[in-house]
Formats: structure tokens, sequence, C-alpha cells
């Protein structure tokens, strides 16, 4: 028996019998996605040998076009649809999401550097995965890094082998835009005191240096997978690498000078970036289950619940520390949470997911609050506090909640075992990303600069990078 797909097409045009087809996927992160239809290998046959037309009118028997679709790759198209739909949302996350979001967090004279720099990422990124990021996360290396074969894309087409049961060239699209997000990330904590030059240097660099091993090593078949780490959407991946080097920066850089006020500018701004966030995170954690299937499913209701929890929590905190809920900390309580849920979120079940937002939640808002005033370093946009701690948060409880033992997914010989192996991996990516992040700051210091002049930084830098404003002033 021939699979559907396949058989209507090549009894209509060829008279084709029974043809069989055979894959496996080269790729390791999605061993994280719902469970795949085992393959079944056929016995190729020809029913007929009479000779058919091609569309370019060259004569080939039957038994050519057999071998030739034998060897085509299967792909599911609800699969295909859910994840080109998934690309789609977390591309939205970074342009425009995380660009209001941040943009409306800072004073009006930096709206457009924030704004810039998003965009920026989205198309240098794009090249950088393009010409060796994709092939360093994705195909075999060592431990830490993968190799060059599919440098700019080699070989990879319409016809590649399949991945899990998508083309290929979709899965490098979908990884492509957590690429882009990452070092986008991280630019918050440094936020309007850092020269375009300098921070698009940094976010290439350290996109090289952190990321794409870090996307090797922990689904690209390296050492943390190995180990057995579990990141369904890149909670150790994205949120703790950019995290921790956010901390470090903005504690190299320095606090911003002279009186700070004016921030946020624009409440209503935060708010639609948080909201376009929230619905892109539904790309972000149930695409990461490669396939449309109940694990997506989990994953998107996990990924609301823990939202909704964290949301909620750090505004009842707001509300009971200062008499009042705030716009602003629902805002930063729902991202919280959406990070804390993101390495678990096809692995916990809800009330799993319940109980990581509200950890969150607190957790959080402690770090964005209390934690910064007594150590004194200004994380402009709470980057670490959010994303760091959220990152940190969530792939500790993922190591619990994800376990069958607490109604996750995932058989574990020992929850204690798995829990050191997360938080194993945790401290290896803060060392491993704050030491990327010294060298290169420290480089640029040396080169051409991180800061720009008082006046400069006091001016903004929508000014003194760019020489435009964010907002029109006076008369047109």
């Amino acid at each position: 028996m021939i699979t559907q797909a396949v058989a209507p097409a090549l009894n209509k045009s060829c008279g084709i019998g029974l043809i069989g087809v055979s894959l496996s996927s080269p790729f390791s992160r999605s061993a994280y996605a719902a469970p795949q239809p085992q393959p079944v290998s056929y016995t190729t046959t020809v029913a007929s040998t009479h000779r058919v037309a091609s569309p370019a009118n060259e004569i080939t028997t039957t038994a050519d076009v057999a071998t030739e679709v034998a060897a085509a790759p299967v792909f599911d198209s609800g699969d295909t649809a859910w994840m080109l739909v998934s690309s789609a949302l977390v591309l939205f996350m970074t342009l425009p999401g995380l660009g209001l979001f941040y943009g409306g967090l800072v004073r009006q004279k930096n709206v457009l550097s924030i704004l810039m720099i998003c965009f920026t990422c989205a198309c240098i990124m794009t090249l950088i995965w393009m010409g060796v990021g994709y092939s360093l996360a994705f195909t075999s290396g060592n431990d830490f890094i993968g190799g060059l074969d599919k440098a700019f894309l080699n070989g990879v087409t319409a016809m590649s082998p399949a991945v899990e049961s998508i083309p290929e060239p979709l899965w490098a699209m979908f990884q492509g835009t957590f690429c882009i997000i990452a070092p986008a990330l991280i630019i918050g904590a440094f936020a309007e005191r850092m020269k375009f030059s300098a921070m698009l240097i940094y976010c290439i660099l350290w996109t090289l240096t952190t990321y794409i091993p870090f996307a090797h090593m922990v689904w690209g078949g390296g050492y943390f997978e190995a180990l057995g780490l579990l990141d369904f959407a890149g909670g150790i991946v994205v949120h703790l690498t950019a995290g921790s080097a956010a901390l470090l920066a903005c504690i190299m850089i320095g606090p911003r000078k002279g009186k700070i006020e004016g921030e946020p500018h624009n409440l209503p701004m935060v708010i639609t970036g948080t909201s376009m966030l929230w619905v892109g995170w539904f790309g972000f954690n149930a695409g990461s289950a490669v396939a449309a299937s109940g694990t997506a499913a989990m994953a998107m209701v996990a990924t609301q619940i823990s939202a909704a929890a964290a949301g909620t929590t750090w505004m009842l905190l707001d509300w009971i520390s200062d008499g009042k809920p705030t716009t602003l900390g629902i805002c930063c309580g729902a991202v919280a949470g959406l990070v804390a849920i993101t390495p678990g979120a096809g692995f916990v079940s809800p009330m799993g997911a319940l109980w990581t937002g509200l950890l969150a939640g607190v957790v959080c808002r402690f770090a964005s609050t209390t934690m910064k005033k007594r150590l004194g370093y200004d994380d402009t946009l709470d980057v670490w506090g959010v994303h760091g701690m959220g990152g940190f948060l969530g792939n500790q409880t993922c190591a619990i909640f994800g376990a069958t033992q607490f109604g996750g997914t995932e058989v574990v010989a020992s929850v204690t075992r798995q829990f050191m192996v997360h938080l194993y991996a945790s401290l290896f990516a803060i060392a491993w990303s704050c030491a990327a992040t010294f060298v290169i700051l420290k480089a640029l210091d040396m080169t051409i600069g991180l800061r720009p002049t008082d006046e400069g930084e006091a001016a903004g830098l929508d000014e003194t990078d760019f020489g435009e404003a964010g907002y029109l002033t006076g008369s047109v």
C-alpha cells in the first residue's frame, strides 16, 4: 500500500502500482516534539511499462518516475501549515512586538534607537543564520559546535529530506527567527547609552560566540542534549544566555548619566508590544513541537496559563506594596510568565504551568525591583530580572514539573538528577555568555568605544546616532 498523499498522483499520471518511501530525520531538536508515525518501507514495483510524456515533452518510463517519487520527501500539509504560521509569529515577536515593548519603556528621545536595533537585528541575523548559523547549529560537528556542510544553506532545497514532517527550508526559517530575537533581547539592558555601531557589532559577535553554540549544544545533537537536558523552546538557548549577557553588559557599560525622567514614555505602546509578544509566543512555544499535534496544543495551553498567572501575581504584588495596580507591572509579569514556561511548555501539565507562572511573578518582580535597587546596577529594561531570572527559574521548574512524577510527560529515572543536570546547564550558560560578553565589550571599548559623548547621550540616541526624531514637535 502506498501513502495516500502519493498514490493518487501516481495512479493518475503514471499508472504506477506500489511504490515505497522510507525517510528519516537527521535533526534532533524535534526529539522534544510529539512522536511522529514511524516510516514504513515498501517495495518498489511497476504496474506497467508504458511510456509517459513529461512536462518538458521528454519521454520517461514509469520506472524512472517511480524512482524519482520514491526518493522525494513526504511532508505533512497540516504540520507544514502550522510551522509556516509559527515562523511568522516568532518573527512578529521582534517585528514589531519587542520593538514596541522596549520602545515604549525608554524615554522619548531614544525610542527610534530601540526600534532601529530590533529591525536591524532582523536583517543582520538573517544573513548570519543563512551564511553560517544554521549549519553550525544543526549539522554534525563536536559537542559544542556543528560544521559548515550547509553554509549559505547549501543543499537546503524543497526536496531536502524532511525534518520530522516539514520541509527543511521551513525548519531553517523557524530556527532563524529565534536567532533574530535572542540578541535583540539583550539591548534592553543598556538602552539609552550605547552607540549604535558598538551595539550592532556586539550583537553580531555574541550571536556567533554564544547563541549559535548553545543552539547546537542543546538542540543540534551537542553536549547538553547528550546529558538529557530538557529545553523545549529556548529557556537556556535564548533567555538565560541573553539575560546573563545583559546583566554583565549593563554593569560594564555603567549607568545612564544625569537625571532619569520620562520613562516609560508611552505605556499604550508598552501594552501593545506586550500583547504582540504574548500572541507571538504561541509560535515560539507551540511551534517548537514541530507539528500540529497534541504536544503543540498542550504547549499553547501551558503558555497561556503561565503568562496569565505571572501577570496577575505581579499586578497583585504591586497593588499590595504600592496601593495601586500598574499597567507596567502586569505587562512585565506576563512576559516573565512567558519566559519561565518556555523551557517546559511541551512537557509540563496545566498545574505545572500554573506553578511556574506564579513563581515567575514573584521571583522576576523581586529581581527587577528589590534586587536591582540593592545591588545598584542600571538594567534599563529589566532584561536580567525578566529574561535572565525567568529563564533560570523556568529551566529548574521544567526539570521538576516536566517529569512524570509531577504530572509531566518526560520519563526520568531521578528528578533530583534531572534537576542537577538543569542547574549545571544553567550555570554553564551564564558563565559562557558572560565570558563572551566580557571579551567582546572590552575589545569594542578599546577600539571604537561603547558610549556616545555625554552631550550625545543627553540629547538622545535618536538624534546622536541617526539625526532623526521619533516624534515631531512644533508646527509642520
